[in-house]
């Protein structure tokens, strides 16, 4: 209920003669996301996301696998210095691994969410900025692959199985995919976390545990045969740009400027009266 201004100034006043029994209260609230949402902007990365992982869908079912006769012509004395290496590698089990460590940086991101009060209390804005981010980074990063139709490592290994060699999948090398989503969680992750926690000794922590798993993935898909280093260089600049950039689109502005609102309102609790004040700091 409000009360006019004159009426306010005399509970004011009164209420300051009472210094006998007066209590003074401030309330510091501190309400504001770092981040906010807005109708248009996340209709049109998630429809950009939709529309490339549609067309990479679109340019991987035209992708035709190599044949036999295709496959043992290769040489890999064609492939550049740099990358030729890795085409003698071929591991199963670092393949497998390389899924676990992708998985455990989603792990870590889910659990500093919902682990965390700021980050749990906003778990909406995190996790339609996550879907953009992987949505987008999958889409291009896919497309790419249909486009480029690069061989993987393993397909120039004669210890590989044929069968594996002759699948859509061993002609989509370029750019690891894997790379893409470690370095896109593991950037976000970090981002978003000292975003919400500005002042956290446990920022450093959070980007050494993200990043390192991201960059394991990545050893392990070049193990595994899975992947020239230039793919996961690729993999690595790409995803990390994504996973820096969305949360970036999403930051509220003027943070820097911090607003402050002090409300003033008389306080009586019938043995004693006084003045009650709360201090709202808010960032925009």
């Amino acid at each position: 209920m409000k009360h006019s201004k004159p009426f306010f100034c005399q509970q004011l006043v009164i209420c300051i003669l009472f210094t006998l029994h007066s209590s003074f209260f401030i309330l510091p609230t501190f309400a504001q996301s770092p981040y906010e949402l807005k109708t248009g902007k996340e209709l049109t990365l998630l429809g950009v996301g939709a529309i490339t992982l549609g067309t990479s869908v679109a340019l991987r079912s035209a992708v035709d696998p190599l044949t036999p006769t295709e496959i043992s012509s290769l040489n890999r004395d064609e492939i550049n210095a740099f990358d030729r290496k890795a085409t003698f590698h071929w591991s199963t089990t670092a393949d497998r691994l390389s899924d676990v460590t992708l998985a455990g940086n989603a792990v870590l991101l889910g659990a500093l969410t919902l682990g965390t009060k700021p980050m749990r209390q906003d778990v909406k804005t995190v996790a339609v900025m996550f879907i953009e981010t992987i949505a987008l980074a999958n889409g291009i990063e896919r497309s790419v692959k249909g486009v480029t139709q690069r061989t993987r490592p393993f397909v120039y290994n004669p210890v590989a199985p044929l069968d594996e060699k002759m699948t859509r999948d061993a002609r989509q090398s370029f750019f690891s995919g894997h790379a893409t989503n470690a370095f896109a969680t593991a950037v976000f992750t970090g981002e978003v976390f000292r975003h919400y926690f500005p002042n956290s000794r446990l920022k450093p922590v959070v980007w050494i545990g993200s990043l390192g798993l991201a960059t394991a993935t990545c050893v392990l898909r070049y193990e595994g045969g899975l992947h020239y280093p230039t793919d996961l260089l690729a993999g690595a600049a790409f995803g990390s740009l994504v996973g820096w950039g969305i949360p970036k689109l999403h930051q509220v502005k003027n943070k820097t400027a911090l607003g402050q609102r002090v409300d003033i309102q008389p306080w009586s609790n019938g043995a004693a009266n006084g003045i009650y004040m709360r201090l709202a700091v808010f960032s925009r």
